[in-house]
């Protein structure tokens, strides 16, 4: 009899855990379909005959969507069951994306990253407060870091590797097979997810009264520089590589995958620094890339040069998830849902304004011009960690 109660409790160990590793690759899936035009860019514009500013608003529409998104959808829902919710918007990401792979035109185009948008921002909100209620309490910091790694991963592998299919099978076939991708995790979700019924549903009041406390607006204002810096400058990252750097364009995908790597043993260093010395490792994220950006237009116009750079680049950002979601969590402790709604907000406003100013610089400037852009506002978030509020950590 105990032996069949604990074979009982592994499996639903099993289940649980199966559950939480379905939601970080869902959220990885959703990351990584509103990052990939990033490093598309080039072959879309020329294959739908727009500008490369212009082909940055597919990174820019879906962006301000998920702020939107992150902030009503929580709000909207109420108590329904959050699998349900869940499956429903990686539902909508499967239509997305299939509509990607199949659009006549540009605005067809655009349209569908408007659906990628509302899918982002809801099922990133309402995932970031799940670890609670699908593993017991001594687990849920272990199955809260899974979760966010889906999103730290698509950060730092979901372009390059969206690069390289799309540079070997063409970019329509790049965004099938992520909308295939997604049909399979929505079944996942439905299959392991339990019922998840809200209990305390969020309230629009609770979200804008996390704003008066001074950690949690210091560290909003920071996720909205650096994040806006990474993503004027990275949207852009493939015709910086081929027309500053001199990289061929079949190489293009092979660096970004570099610069993924580098970004993961930046995310599993700062995040065993973080633990320790959480605003010391914030600070120093934000001076590293401030450097890096800054060097680029000068150190960066030859093929060595420019790839060195754009690995330090990747390691440096490699860790801003996993602090940033760390000084949230630390700067609210009592109202995590709340915060890390408003946070996922703020973090996708960015890269949407990110990818918009970009565009604006580049369509009326020069390439260089984004750089020395990333580098300003990366250098002005140094100084808020420095100088930002401390009360509530």
């Amino acid at each position: 009899m105990e032996r069949a109660t604990v074979a009982q409790a592994e499996r639903a160990g099993v289940r649980r855990w199966a559950a939480v590793v379905a939601v970080a690759v869902g959220t990885f899936l959703l990351v990584t379909a509103e990052q990939l035009p990033v490093g598309l860019l080039t072959p879309i514009g020329a294959g739908l005959r727009v500008s490369d500013g212009v082909a940055g608003l597919m990174v820019t529409v879906p962006g301000i969507v998920a702020a939107v998104s992150a902030l009503l959808v929580p709000v909207l829902v109420g108590r329904l069951d959050r699998r349900v919710l869940l499956g429903v918007l990686m539902a909508l990401m499967t239509l997305a994306n299939v509509v990607s792979a199949l659009a006549p035109s540009y605005a067809a185009l655009l349209a569908s990253r408007v659906l990628v948008g509302i899918a982002i921002g809801g099922f990133w909100a309402v995932a970031g407060g799940l670890a609670t209620r699908l593993v017991p309490g001594p687990d849920v910091p272990r199955a809260t870091a899974v979760i966010f790694g889906g999103v730290a991963a698509a950060n730092v592998l979901g372009v390059p590797i969206g690069t390289l299919l799309g540079g070997f099978a063409g970019w329509r076939i790049a965004f099938g097979a992520l909308g295939a991708l997604a049909a399979v995790v929505l079944v996942a979700l439905f299959a392991l997810l339990p019922k998840l019924v809200a209990t305390s549903p969020v309230r629009p009041g609770v979200l804008l009264a996390q704003l008066r406390e001074p950690a949690v607006a210091t560290g909003i204002l920071v996720t909205l520089l650096v994040v806006t810096g990474h993503f004027a400058a990275y949207t852009f990252v493939s015709p910086v590589l081929q027309d500053r750097a001199g990289v061929p364009a079949a190489l293009v995908g092979p660096l970004l995958l570099g610069f993924g790597a580098a970004g993961i043993v930046g995310n599993f260093v700062a995040g065993a620094a973080v633990a320790r010395r959480l605003r010391r490792t914030v600070l120093g994220i934000a001076v590293a890339l401030t450097l890096v950006l800054a060097l680029y237009p000068l150190l960066g116009t030859g093929a060595a040069g420019g790839t060195a750079l754009l690995l330090l680049w990747g390691l440096a950002y490699g860790g801003v998830s996993v602090s940033l979601q760390s000084w949230m969590v630390a700067a609210a402790p009592r109202a995590v849902e709340a915060a890390t709604a408003l946070w996922v907000a703020v973090f996708n406003l960015a890269i949407g304004l990110g990818a918009l100013v970009g565009g604006l610089v580049v369509d009326r400037t020069a390439l260089t011009g984004v750089l020395w852009l990333a580098a300003a506002l990366f250098l002005l978030a140094a100084l808020v960690v420095r100088f930002g509020g401390r009360r509530g950590r």
